[in-house]
């Protein structure tokens, strides 16, 4: 329960960043930028908190099998998700209506479970949870979901679809924090290592697939700039706990 909570607190910010949207739509450049310090965020949480921390327990190797086989379950996973019409989940342009309602929430329940279970797994070993890990999944969650409910009212969802769908992805995202908890709670340094390697695998291929493009597209000239402030703002949380 106590890897539950902390996945929920999280994931909260999908509720947030839908909510917000819902009261006011904010420009496609604001989505952009939002999503591109969310961006930086994730990328130095997978840098710094994954992968190094990984590499004190685990050889070179093992860690590129990690990351190979994380990228590729994600890779392969959001294919066949995109083949059944979750292509366009979380564009703010309003492509959802070509798409279908099922993959596009199954695709977005799965963008989600790396980051919650690597947040579930920070807390074995006793020594709490990880703030940077924290900060990085409720920043890079919240222009997530501000670009799809964009995307999706434009498509014509409705207020309770989305309450449904985003309500629904912050409840297995806090579930899988849980079982992140608690399936690692007695693993091996070893084990624990992998499993950071897979989680930084798939989210570097989740960020360059969906985050990635929405930012560069709308946030103009400086995008660049506001990802390195996000990758900064998580390297400083990191550094100081």
């Amino acid at each position: 329960m106590t890897g539950f909570w902390w996945g929920l607190l999280g994931s909260s910010s999908l509720l947030i960043g839908a909510a917000l949207v819902l009261w006011r739509t904010p420009s496609r450049r604001l989505t952009g930028l939002i999503m591109a310090f969310g961006a930086g965020v994730l990328i130095s949480a997978v840098a710094y908190d994954l992968v190094e921390d990984a590499s004190r327990s685990a050889s070179g190797w093992v860690l590129l099998a990690g990351l190979a086989a994380g990228a590729l379950t994600f890779f392969v996973g959001d294919l066949l998700i995109d083949r059944r019409g979750g292509r366009d989940r979380k564009r703010s342009t309003g492509a959802q209506s070509e798409g279908s309602g099922g993959a596009i929430a199954l695709g977005t329940v799965l963008d989600g479970i790396p980051e919650s279970v690597v947040l579930g797994s920070t807390l074995v070993g006793g020594g709490g949870v990880s703030v940077a890990v924290l900060a990085a999944v409720f920043i890079s969650n919240l222009p997530e979901a501000m670009s799809a409910t964009v995307g999706l009212r434009q498509a014509g969802a409705s207020t309770a679809r989305l309450a449904l769908l985003w309500g629904g992805t912050t409840l297995v995202s806090a579930v899988a924090a849980g079982v992140g908890y608690a399936a690692l709670g007695s693993a091996d340094p070893a084990t624990i290592a992998v499993v950071q390697a897979f989680a930084a695998g798939a989210l570097l291929t989740m960020l360059v697939d969906t985050m990635i493009p929405e930012a560069t597209e709308f946030g103009g000239p400086v995008t660049g700039l506001v990802t390195v402030l996000g990758f900064a703002t998580a390297f400083g949380l990191s550094a100081l706990g």
